[in-house]
């Protein structure tokens, strides 16, 4: 796989011509959404195909995998324009192998609302291990509030991928609650009754696993927080669910903040199973204009992790959105959270050039809108896609996580499939 940058004058044509592939490949890989509007400093996606197939009459996904000892989600993968979709007819060109080799095997994760949409669902699943659905909650004396989540249950099942349950410490405005956290873990009753609602939910519904996304957790509730963990690990493991804990991106054990200081990771690596890193929001919505996931700050991350848990535990977060804020920053100013697709879309608006950072490994670009206000957007491309994914790889990583489905990022899947092979756990 190649990244091309977008220079003044380059047309999707040229580029066919330049790297010696179909121009409809790369439409197919990069699924832009006006391929007449290529902005300066965009990225470009190009894959080499070593063998491709002819559909003929009869054939389905199953059987030509069947043919080349392949699967039908790897098929769906090399083929992005199927849309996750066994949708065949004769004289249709399909990519078997390419070739690149991917460097290693990724668990791959990614949180999803109930209400993603269906398409953009079911052409996603085929890239991932595991479905996140987001979210379960609580009340204060244990009850656990239930999801509206069958029907990604049911899509993620039928796709072979395993959902996990997420809890969180989400309140009634949809905001996390430190104090919601502390009245479970100072009942054990309150927290026997919501570990028994968990695993017969997990076990009803058909999840393969449980994860604990309680932010904000109180210092002096960290101790009890972490024994919280392992009672549910005890419960879950014998029904064969593993326990997963989503953690603040701390890189040392004394962090002062309140995002930080209830997880232990001494603790809570020796209480759960597995642990996402969320390795995002240093570019936050009410913060300075910046990256959001800049590489120095995830590798300290990680490496601080390390300490502590076994590189087998951990998942590397990966953000799916980037922010836009208004310049120059200001104490109250604040940004609002966009998509990739849609911050490139900006770009093109706007007449800007995408530029990168090379020691954040991300781009950004600045422009001003029509009130003659400037503002700078941050946001995820293929090359800082490539980067956390090398870098997942180079710890020896279980896998990585997305923050969240939700929004298409059609390009990151071609850069995952290209430097990793999603894990098969169904």
């Amino acid at each position: 796989m190649d990244i091309h940058v977008v220079q003044p004058g380059d047309t999707l044509y040229r580029l066919a011509r330049q790297y010696g592939v179909p121009m409809d490949r790369l439409l197919h890989d990069n699924q832009l959404p006006d391929p007449s509007q290529l902005v300066v400093g965009q990225t470009i996606v190009i894959r080499y195909p070593a063998l491709t197939y002819t559909v003929q009459e009869g054939d389905t996904l199953w059987s030509i995998a069947q043919t080349h000892a392949s699967t039908v989600r790897a098929l769906l993968r090399n083929n992005p324009n199927l849309q996750g979709k066994d949708l065949l007819y004769p004289g249709q060109v399909l990519v078997i192998q390419y070739q690149d080799r991917p460097q290693g095997s990724l668990v791959v994760n990614s949180y999803a609302y109930p209400w993603i949409d269906r398409s953009l669902l079911t052409a996603t699943l085929p890239y991932l291990s595991q479905l996140t659905p987001f979210a379960h909650r609580f009340t204060s004396d244990g009850a656990l509030i239930s999801l509206q989540d069958e029907a990604l249950i049911s899509a993620a099942l039928q796709s072979g991928v395993a959902p996990l349950l997420c809890l969180a410490n989400l309140d009634e405005n949809d905001r996390f609650s430190s104090q919601l956290v502390h009245q479970l873990l100072s009942s054990d009753q309150a927290q026997a009754r919501l570990i028994a609602a968990l695993v017969e939910e997990a076990q009803r519904k058909g999840y393969r696993g449980v994860d604990v996304d309680f932010e904000y957790v109180y210092g002096d509730d960290a101790t009890a927080y972490a024994a919280f963990l392992s009672r549910l690990r005890e419960a879950l493991s014998p029904k064969g669910l593993p326990l997963s804990v989503a953690l603040a991106a701390k890189t040392r054990d004394d962090q002062p903040g309140r995002l930080y200081e209830g997880h232990d990771y001494g603790l809570i690596a020796k209480a759960v199973d597995y642990a996402l890193l969320m390795t995002y929001d240093w570019g936050y919505v009410s913060g300075p204009p910046m990256a959001v996931a800049p590489l120095p700050q995830v590798r300290e991350v990680v490496t601080y992790a390390l300490t502590h848990f076994k590189p087998e535990q951990l998942y590397l977060g990966i953000p799916n959105y980037g922010y836009n804020w208004p310049t120059p920053f200001r104490e109250g100013n604040r940004g609002t959270s966009v998509g990739n697709q849609q911050a490139v879309r900006l770009a093109w608006d706007h007449h800007a050039a995408i530029r990168f950072d090379e020691t954040a490994q991300a781009p950004w670009f600045r422009y001003v809108e029509e009130s003659g206000q400037e503002r700078e957007v941050w946001f995820e491309d293929a090359r800082s896609i490539q980067a956390k994914l090398k870098l997942a790889l180079e710890f020896g990583l279980h896998g990585v996580g997305y923050w969240n489905l939700d929004r298409p990022f059609p390009q990151n899947w071609v850069v995952l499939t290209s430097t990793a092979n999603p894990a098969a756990l169904l």
